[in-house]
């Protein structure tokens, strides 16, 4: 379809959404309607073709929020709010935050859209997602950073860290392939591959947690559930207390690691 043909109505899009193997072809119907008329064939022409919807919207919807999506950049997953739901829980007002493969911003924008007053920061290496995620937490006033992990964090930040939310990829390299078209085709490689067993980036934002983390801060990663015994032992490696928590509905798991307190003057 260009964008010359004919403006569909709902049942004519439905059908051309059912066609391209859409699911939820009535859903997704309802929100291209909704981008108006003169936008409406080129939308579909996009989705009909295998962009992933949230792309061809421009935002998806993420812990209630309008999370800002551009092409290439790694679109958020209904899964993943749970661990927000756990990071909000240990977060306060002026509480630092940090969003490690920060992609879209939608993680650390949800914390500080849920719990007003925190110091935002935000960090990824693909400068597609810090220009989506800068448009993102703008509004909440966070600061995103450009650059490998710790090695993007300004210096001031060490040993601040409340709050370390770490959406790391975790798809086994030999998965990569098997994965869905729309993730495949149309989301940066580096946001997917997780190394052989899905873990090398996890390793690496452990590893560093120590240096980065306030006393009593928390580190939360998200991993697949075959995943989390490997992942609580590189956790506690890094001489963090860990913990996990699965959800039954959505299959998510993810894997908290909490820094020492600092010890109590007697």
């Amino acid at each position: 379809m260009s964008t010359a043909d004919p403006v569909p109505d709902e049942a004519g899009l439905v059908a051309a959404l059912r066609a391209a193997g859409c699911v939820f072809a009535e859903e997704e119907a309802r929100l291209l309607l909704a981008a108006g008329p003169a936008a409406l064939p080129g939308l579909l022409a996009r989705r009909v073709a295998g962009e992933p919807l949230e792309v061809v919207l421009g935002w998806a919807e993420f812990c209630g929020l309008r999370v800002p999506v551009a092409p290439g950049v790694f679109v958020p997953r209904r899964r993943t709010e749970l661990l927000v739901a756990r990071a909000v829980a240990v977060t306060r007002p002026t509480s630092v935050v940090l969003d490690l493969c920060c992609g879209s911003g939608a993680l650390g924008l949800a914390v500080a859209s849920a719990v007003a007053g925190v110091e935002l920061h935000a960090a990824d290496v693909d400068p597609a997602a810090v220009a989506c995620a800068r448009r993102a937490v703008a509004p909440v006033g966070g600061t995103v950073h450009l650059g490998d992990l710790y090695a993007a964090l300004p210096q001031g930040l060490r040993g601040r860290v409340d709050v370390l939310l770490a959406n790391v990829p975790y798809v086994p390299h030999d998965a990569v392939d098997l994965m869905p078209p729309e993730a495949r085709l149309h989301e940066p490689r580096v946001a997917l591959d997780g190394g052989p067993d899905g873990l090398d980036v996890a390793r690496r934002v452990a590893a560093g947690a120590g240096e980065w983390l306030a006393p009593g801060g928390h580190l939360f990663v998200e991993v697949d559930e075959r995943q989390a015994p490997a992942a609580v032992a590189l956790v506690a490696a890094a001489g963090l207390e860990p913990a996990v928590t699965t959800s039954p509905d959505t299959g998510a798991t993810v894997v908290r690691g909490t820094a020492a307190a600092r010890p109590v003057a007697s």
